[in-house]
């Protein structure tokens, strides 16, 4: 999956699981954890949506944070796992889900530039979009908060797709979504870097 439905996915997961448990999230952190898993793309001799990907490996980081915060965390971790679980299952090949246990690789397998895989980015785009206008957590993004400046890694996220076709070009159908990401995070850094 493209960083817009890993981006999507996370966004709306952990917003649905805030609701759920009735504690507030922080709209930043959200996206910065739906999208960390790929940081493998960025550690020589570790393969993509391999170990770092595994959801045991990824809840065994995350233990620290849900002792420390506890149901203050769920809403990160869903954001943090469901690209493993939903993104990176349904596209590309799969997941190794279950290492270390198997090195197995797991998921659907939908061709990751297919009708298919663009058609359900847009569509869960739109949906956390909307989302976002409704619960006014797109306005959050533009209130000076240090967090805003986790969005950083996202912005790398779909900025070098789109522009330096790393690790993979972006499809012309999903350009306009990545680039309203783009824009998005960085009128939030630059909000949060303006000193008045």
């Amino acid at each position: 999956m493209y960083s817009v439905g890993h981006l999507a996915f996370g966004y709306l997961f952990g917003r649905a699981s805030s609701k759920l448990l009735n504690v507030n999230v922080n709209v930043s952190l959200l996206f910065f954890a739906s999208i960390l898993p790929d940081v493998d793309l960025l550690i020589p001799g570790v393969e993509h949506r391999g170990p770092i990907h595994s959801i045991m490996i990824l809840f065994l980081a995350f233990v620290p944070a849900l002792i420390m915060y506890k149901k203050r965390a769920i809403p990160y971790f869903t954001a943090l796992a469901q690209h493993s679980i939903i993104g990176d299952f349904l596209t590309a090949g799969g997941v190794q889900m279950l290492w270390p246990i198997t090195t197995a690789w797991y998921g659907a397998k939908i061709e990751i530039a297919s009708l298919t895989n663009v058609s359900l980015e847009w569509i869960f785009f739109l949906v956390c979009f909307t989302v976002m206008l409704k619960t006014r957590d797109v306005w959050t993004l533009f209130q000076h908060h240090p967090s805003n400046l986790l969005l950083s890694i996202p912005v790398l996220t779909v900025l070098l797709p789109s522009f330096f076709r790393f690790p993979l070009p972006v499809p012309f159908g999903l350009v306009l979504p990545h680039l309203t990401y783009l824009t998005l995070f960085i009128l939030s850094i630059l909000i949060d870097l303006n000193p008045a």
